[in-house]
This record gives C-alpha cells, structure tokens and sequence, in this order.
C-alpha cells in the first residue's frame, strides 16, 4: 500500500489512527528562511520553529507505534530547537542517537569552518523499538591500514590484513560512506537513496508502515516500494506529489 496526499501534514495526520505508523522518516524544513525553487523554507527564529514543529511532533508521537521509531533530518540551524522538542514530547530517555551525515561537496567558506553533514535525530516512542543493527564490510585497505596501526602494540603483521579483509564493523553515528546526491536532482535538497534504505532497513520490517510528511522528491516512497513496505505520506506543494508518482510509475514499469 503506498499513499500519496497533496496535503498539509497536520490535515493528513488527523485522518491516522493514533498507534498505526512503524516508522516516520522526515527530512524536515531547514530553517534556512529561503525561498528555494519548490519551497518556502521557515525561518531560523526559534517562536516559528516552534508554532510550527510542536503540533506536528505531538501528531507524530500519537500515531506511532509503541515499538515505532522516529527520525527527522535537519542542520545545525534549527537540531538544538528540535531536539528541546522532542525531549518534550518523546522523553529525554527516548533519545538514542544524533547521526552526523557527512556530504562532501563544494564550498567557498573562508570566515569559518565549512558545514558539511546534516543531523538526524533518532527517537522511539518506547523501550520496545525494533533495531536491526547494520555491519559493512572491512574492505582491505582498510584492513591494512588498521594492522598498520596496531601491529607494534599486537605483534600484527601485514599479514593479517588478509585475514581481516571482508570481515564486518557495525555502522556508528556517523555516516560518511553515502554520498550527496548530485546528479538526477529533480527536487530542491533531494536525498540519495541510500541514506533512506539505510534507515528504514534500521528500524522496520517488511510490510511494516512508514510515513514520510515532508515528501519533497517522494524518495521515501520509492524506497518503501523497493523495501516491500507500505507507505503514507504527503507534501502542501503539487510538484512534489507529481514527481513522486511519476518516480512510483517509472519504478513499476
């Protein structure tokens, strides 16, 4: 089942029985304050970042599941105001992680650091939430390196990194192997693929419901469809639900 609205999300997430979604991912407003080509961002003043996500994230924590779970994406401008929110409502001890998304692109910034990652704050709505842990494989240059590293306190030799090539590390919190997406944008700040597989193969199971209410390019919704998941989301702006259906119908031809 996948559903797409053209919808304010308050309007669509009244219509949700409470304790019905398994999974919501949602790459929220930014508060940059631009108008981007398919969008008014909010602006970065903490009163309209609040009059805005506090309805929506108490909508979102009634129509979770007790074993769901919660992860909204979002910069440094806005993560502290969100993250005070959803202490909130979910409960300090319902925070489990702030991913760190590392993106390597482009930057001219000279008066400072350049901003590179994006934040993910990771919730669920009780102790009870599904996890399935993620393990990469060690590749073997990394092997090598790493009895580089350790071989004088071990007694390792180069040898090793044989061994060790192909083994498997469990991913952390900080993403730095899934690439900013530059090439087939067809919707202002889209995604890659991969970040959102990665999330909902993390935290739901096959036939489960996930719910994406900021649907911009509609990615969620074509990876619920790859996934075997079911879906329901929506976006206020009609570009966004047309090119999501259209990514929907070239997927299923």
């Amino acid at each position: 089942m996948i559903q797409i609205e053209c919808c304010d999300n308050l309007e669509l997430m009244s219509k949700i029985e409470s304790g019905t979604v398994d999974l919501i991912y949602c790459d929220i407003l930014y508060g940059t304050g631009r108008k981007f080509a398919d969008y008014q961002d909010l602006k970065p003043i903490r009163s309209e970042i609040e009059a805005h996500y506090i309805p929506r994230i108490k909508d979102m924590h009634r129509i979770l599941k007790d074993t769901g779970s919660i992860y909204l994406q979002m910069d440094t401008r806005i993560n502290h105001w969100v993250r005070l929110i959803m202490d909130d409502i979910f409960g300090y001890d319902r925070f489990l992680n702030e991913i760190s998304w590392y993106y390597n692109s482009m930057s001219n910034t000279k008066n400072r650091y350049p901003k590179k990652h994006d934040c993910i704050l990771f919730y669920s709505k009780s102790t009870y939430y599904k996890f399935n842990h993620e393990h990469k494989s060690l590749r073997k240059e990394y092997a090598t390196n790493t009895i580089n590293r350790s071989k004088t306190k071990a007694g390792f030799n180069n040898d090793k990194a044989d061994y060790l090539n192909g083994s498997t590390y469990l991913v952390q919190d900080v993403w730095t192997d899934i690439n900013f997406l530059k090439n087939g944008v067809k919707y202002n700040t889209q995604k890659p693929k991969a970040l959102i597989e990665r999330i909902i193969n993390a935290s739901s199971n096959e036939g489960d419901l996930v719910a994406d209410f900021y649907l911009g390019s509609g990615t969620t919704a074509e990876v619920c469809k790859d996934l075997n998941r079911n879906f329901i989301g929506c976006d206020i702006n009609p570009r966004a639900v047309e090119i999501t259906l259209q990514r929907l119908n070239n997927a299923r031809s």
